[in-house]
């Protein structure tokens, strides 16, 4: 399938936001006065839907906000602590070489998403949605095929919860699911998301080699 447009989630995607959540999770329990986090139930956690993941810890909808709010100036603090997985910026780059549309969809903040990009790599984003409500993805995907002038059927969403597949699926988009985010990926391939990506470099070759004719490849990568 060729994409025209590829729409990325941003933590867990891009970034390697995961285990910088972990290192704090206890502060937010403390703050918020949550249910502690076990590590040996984390498994099974990285299965559940954002809706059954609130309520086994009992996390009022009311509260998600302000604790979103939380991470995210928290996350601000640290930022110097994040880093887009390797290969990113040689696949963002190559992607946009091949005449593919970017764009990026977060509940991140617009400053913390730029922040961990650098200023070259955002520059190739031509489409942002940033600071989107947990359950409001579907719209942003939806603005951003209409502002792109893009069909449901020539775009690809790219992310790593179950959410964003939802959201996806209701805005009629293609699914690429990848396995080294927040969720499962066994979680999220039962669900049976059109793409399934196993590393950075077979996003490239799924969507950019066959149009190009060429190998990836990225410093600090093999091949």
């Amino acid at each position: 399938m060729k994409y025209k447009l590829v729409i990325f989630d941003f933590d867990g995607t891009l970034a390697n936001t995961f285990p910088w959540f972990l290192s704090i999770m206890d502060q937010i329990v403390d703050r918020f006065q949550l249910k502690r986090l076990e590590k040996e139930n984390l498994d099974d956690l990285r299965s559940l839907d954002i809706h059954s993941l609130l309520k086994s810890h009992d996390i009022p909808l009311w509260k998600v906000a302000t604790i979103g709010r939380y991470v995210r100036k928290r996350m601000s603090e640290d930022i110097h602590q994040i880093a887009l997985f390797r290969g990113v910026d040689d696949l963002l780059q190559a992607l946009s070489d091949a005449g593919i549309q970017l764009a990026l969809v977060s509940s991140n903040t617009y400053q913390n998403v730029r922040g961990v990009l650098g200023a070259e790599n955002a520059s190739l984003i031509r489409y942002y949605a940033c600071g989107v409500s947990l359950f409001k993805k579907q719209t942003k995907f939806k603005r951003i095929l209409q502002e792109s002038g893009m069909l449901p059927s020539e775009a690809l969403c790219i992310g790593d919860e179950i959410r964003d597949l939802q959201a996806a699926s209701a805005a009629k988009i293609s699914f690429g699911a990848v396995s080294w985010g927040y969720t499962n990926i066994e979680a999220l391939k039962a669900l049976s998301p059109m793409e399934v990506f196993y590393s950075i470099e077979e996003i490239y070759e799924k969507i950019v080699q066959p149009m190009v004719g060429r190998a990836f490849h990225a410093p600090g990568l093999p091949g």
